[in-house]
């Protein structure tokens, strides 16, 4: 299969929210997997920023308006032509990352899934609901939903479709507008997503894609949104919370991510083996919840990690757009420069090289082979700083005990992975680990593609939820609307006042026994 044509780049570059793109200072996009020029981009500025807030903000107001049922059967259309276009779809990603096919289509089907869960449950979730009032009968109380407004994301390159629109289509439920910066790598998936949200009969200034620098037009959108969503590193998350803080608004992050693994010294080692290698390897490893750890039980941990050694070299790597690798390239030299400066530090302080270790430029510019270590140190990078990148490090523990400390001997909180010879034992062990995600007998996907159940991290690993009830509510602001019936709280004509004031106590002590 061939990647997406000029033509479509063509038609996709003209949906960008950018006046005049013809006379713009542009910037190359690369193919990942070659590292030639696909195509161009046009550079966004603040000033189209502005406009697009302009827009966006009295789109919103008319979408706002529009009932939830209505604005989810948008959503529902949109979750439809994903899945009509799911081809396209893929080559684009693939075009702009590099990774392997399964992986991109993985992206695909997370948006049409929780386009589908919100175009189905947005309906009811913000529907006003009657809760207890302050006085049984007499104080009538409801909460009703009005969304915050123009909500902003900033996201990512490594997963350039599904954290550029999955995000968005829960604020778009809620009936906020949307301005999106994508990555400057990675523009075209963000504009292939608008192209089908159109398609679908969202208004076009309700979604708008400004691609450019960080520096220029992300903090542009950050001065001008009513609500911030970010997918990105730590250090990089604290820096916008910072200045969200400064506005008073709110902020919801997925940051980085060390992420663990536990294997029991009874849990099925091939298949642990074979499930660790999607957990380490999907996307390069190029994914804030992929295992960069795993902690094996002292009996199984030899024949683990020759099963998963033999399983790593059994991993086919290399370009192209069908299913053949299961591994695809890297995104970028940065990503090549930082893979191998982890891993020439781990060897060069002691650390074996069990599988892979080194840059594949046979294969492309960015292709790095999947690569395990044992024998990793306190002192070595790698040890505790996320890679982001084809590698993991194995270590023997002596008990569960053992794992789970360490385990949680981190900062980040993102996600986690659990083998073990029992359903009971894998649930019990989970239940001790502090991150955002566990998967029991599985690395990540069980709990990403839960799209009922939130998704986040603990710790520097992120704030707040997607997916869920809550990753529709906090683009909400909640109302609360309470009338007061009859007895009011300055007493009734019939009563003295000093009277009724003695018996306000009494009347609240009581309402315990209604199970108030």
């Amino acid at each position: 299969m061939p990647a997406p044509t000029q033509a479509t780049f063509d038609r996709l570059r003209a949906l960008a929210a950018i006046d005049t793109p013809e006379s713009r200072t542009s910037r190359d996009v690369l193919e990942a997997f070659s590292g030639e020029t696909l195509t161009t981009i046009p550079i966004g500025t603040e000033k189209d920023v502005e406009v697009a807030f302009t827009r966006a903000r009295a789109a919103q107001v008319e979408w706002a308006k529009r009932p939830a049922r209505e604005r989810a059967q948008v959503l529902l259309k949109f979750a439809d032509l994903v899945n009509a276009r799911r081809s396209d779809l893929v080559d684009m990603i693939q075009a702009e990352t590099g990774k392997a096919r399964q992986y991109a289509q993985e992206e695909t089907l997370d948006v049409a899934m929780t386009a589908r869960w919100y175009g189905r449950n947005a309906p009811g979730l913000l529907a006003g609901k009657r809760v207890a009032g302050m006085l049984p009968v007499f104080t009538a109380t409801r909460v009703r939903y009005q969304p915050k407004g123009v909500v902003g994301v900033i996201s990512p390159w490594n997963y350039p479709l599904t954290l550029a629109v999955s995000d968005a289509v829960a604020a778009l439920a809620g009936g906020n507008a949307v301005v999106i910066k994508p990555d400057s790598q990675t523009p075209y998936c963000a504009l292939a997503a608008a192209e089908l949200l159109y398609e679908a009969g969202l208004p076009k200034d309700l979604f708008a894609v400004v691609p450019g620098p960080g520096a220029v037009v992300g903090t542009a959108i950050v001065e001008a949104c009513d609500y911030l969503m970010f997918t990105g590193s730590s250090a990089t998350g604290a820096t916008l919370a910072e200045q969200c803080g400064r506005r008073l608004i709110g902020f919801s992050a997925e940051l980085g991510g060390k992420n663990p693994m536990v294997v029991t010294a009874d849990a099925p080692i091939e298949h642990t083996a074979d499930g660790a290698a999607r957990a380490c390897f999907s996307n390069s490893g190029q994914l804030c919840i992929s295992i960069e750890r795993i902690y094996v039980e002292r009996p199984a941990v030899e024949a683990f990690t020759k099963a998963f050694a033999e399983r790593i070299a059994r991993l086919p790597l290399g370009a192209g757009y069908d299913f053949v690798n299961e591994m695809g390239s890297l995104a970028s030299q940065a990503q090549i420069d930082t893979v191998a400066a982890h891993v020439d530090d781990a060897v060069a302080k002691g650390a074996t090289v069990v599988a892979g270790g080194k840059a594949r430029p046979d294969l492309g510019p960015y292709f790095y082979e999947p690569t395990v270590l044992t024998g990793v140190t306190d002192e070595m990078t790698c040890y505790a700083n996320e890679t982001f990148g084809p590698l993991v490090s194995v270590y023997a523990v002596e008990s569960v005990d053992e794992a789970v400390e360490r385990a949680n001997d981190t900062e980040y909180g993102l996600n986690a992975s659990v083998f073990a010879g029992s359903a009971k034992q894998a649930q019990a062990i989970a239940e001790r680990i502090n991150a955002g995600t566990v998967n029991i007998n599985e690395g990540y996907a069980a709990a990403w593609g839960s799209t009922a159940a939130p998704m986040g991290g603990m710790g520097i690993s992120g704030v707040g939820r997607r997916h869920g009830t809550e990753g529709l509510l906090k683009y909400m602001e909640s109302q609360t609307i309470a009338r007061q019936r009859v007895i009011g709280l300055g007493g009734v004509k019939f009563v003295p006042r000093n009277v009724f004031l003695t018996l306000v106590p009494e009347i609240v002590k009581n309402l315990k026994f209604i199970g108030r």
